[in-house]
C-alpha cells in the first residue's frame, strides 16, 4: 500500500487587499450652485434632531375664553342699564311716600324735556309742618316754600347753588335723590355697589334689585335698599332709609321745562328741623 500524502495543517495565508487611497474631493467650479439635495440636508437634520431630542410637540391649546359673568355682575349690568334709561326718561309722575313715621304723603316728580326737574314734597321742611319743592333749572338749584298749614305765606324760592350742586344737608328732604343724583350712582359701574336680583313687591311692575354699598365710608353714595324700574326706565318702587316710594299711577307727559313755584327772593331756605316754639313768658 502506498502512503497517502499528508494534508498540511497550516492555514492558508490571507493575502491582504492592496490599500487604495480615497478618491479626492474635487471642488465645485466657481459659480456652480449646490445641488438641491445638499441644500435640504441641514434642514432635514434639524427636523430629525428635534423629533428625537425633544419628542413629539404638544398639540396647540385652544385660546382661553372670557369667563361667564357671575350672577351678581349680571344684575349690576341690568340695573345700570335701567338707571341710564331713567336718566333719559322725561315724565310727570306721582308717588306715595310712607314709612317715615308720619302719614302717607303724595310726592310729585317732574322731569322736563330740557333736563330741568322738580320734586314737590309735602311736609318736607320744618319738621313736617311746611311743604316745599326742590327744582333744578338752567338758572340754578332752588328750594321753594309752598303755602301750607304751617306756613300760609305765598310761595317763594331761595337759590341753593348751581344746577348740579348738592342740596345742603340741613335743608335736604332726601326724597328727590332716587330721581336725580342717585341715578348717576347706579349708572356708574365703578361705584362700589353690590347688586342682586330681588322679588318685586305685590303690584309693583318692573324688575327689582337689592343694592348695598361695599365701600367702608361714613357717607355712602346712596341709600341701600330695594330699587325697581320698568323697562322704559320709570322708577316704580324704592324702599330705603328715606322711606318707601311707590308709583301711584301711570306717568304723564313731560313739560318742556319746569316752572318755579314762586319768585326768587333773598333769604334762607327752610330747614328740616321744626321751628323753635317760644316758651310761655318769653318775649
Amino acid at each position: 500500500m502506498h502512503d497517502r500524502p499528508r494534508r498540511s495543517l497550516r492555514r492558508p495565508t490571507v493575502v491582504p487587499t492592496p490599500f487604495r487611497p480615497a478618491l479626492p474631493v474635487l471642488p465645485l467650479p466657481p459659480g456652480l450652485p449646490l445641488p438641491p439635495v445638499l441644500l435640504a440636508l441641514p434642514v432635514l437634520l434639524v427636523l430629525l434632531t428635534g423629533c428625537t431630542a425633544d419628542g413629539p410637540s404638544a398639540p396647540p391649546t385652544a385660546p382661553v375664553s372670557d369667563p361667564a359673568p357671575a350672577p351678581g355682575d349680571t344684575a349690576r349690568e341690568e340695573l345700570a342699564a335701567l338707571a341710564a334709561a331713567a336718566r333719559d326718561r322725561h315724565l310727570t309722575a306721582r308717588y306715595t311716600l310712607s314709612g317715615t313715621g308720619g302719614p302717607t304723603r303724595d310726592i310729585t316728580v317732574t322731569s322736563a324735556n330740557d333736563g330741568s326737574w322738580r320734586v314737590d314734597v309735602p311736609g318736607g321742611a320744618l319738621g313736617g309742618t311746611a311743604d316745599i319743592a326742590l327744582a333744578a333749572t338752567p338758572a340754578g338749584l332752588f328750594q321753594c316754600a309752598l303755602p301750607s298749614a304751617g306756613r300760609p305765606d305765598p310761595a317763594t324760592c331761595a337759590r341753593l347753588g348751581d344746577r348740579d350742586d348738592a342740596v345742603p344737608r340741613r335743608v335736604d328732604p332726601r326724597v328727590q335723590h332716587p330721581f336725580t343724583d342717585w341715578l348717576a350712582v347706579l349708572t356708574d359701574r365703578r361705584t362700589a355697589l353690590s347688586v342682586s336680583a330681588a322679588t318685586a313687591p305685590a303690584g309693583v311692575p318692573g324688575r327689582c334689585y337689592a343694592v348695598e354699598s361695599t365701600a367702608a365710608s361714613l357717607t355712602p353714595p346712596l341709600d341701600v335698599g330695594i330699587y325697581c324700574f320698568a323697562p322704559d326706565g320709570t322708577l316704580t318702587f324704592v324702599r330705603a332709609a328715606l322711606g318707601t316710594l311707590t308709583l301711584a299711577g301711570p306717568p304723564g307727559p313731560a313739560p318742556d321745562t319746569v316752572p318755579l313755584a314762586g319768585p326768587v327772593v333773598a333769604g334762607e331756605p327752610l330747614g328740616q328741623q321744626a321751628a323753635a316754639v317760644p316758651s310761655p313768658g318769653t318775649s
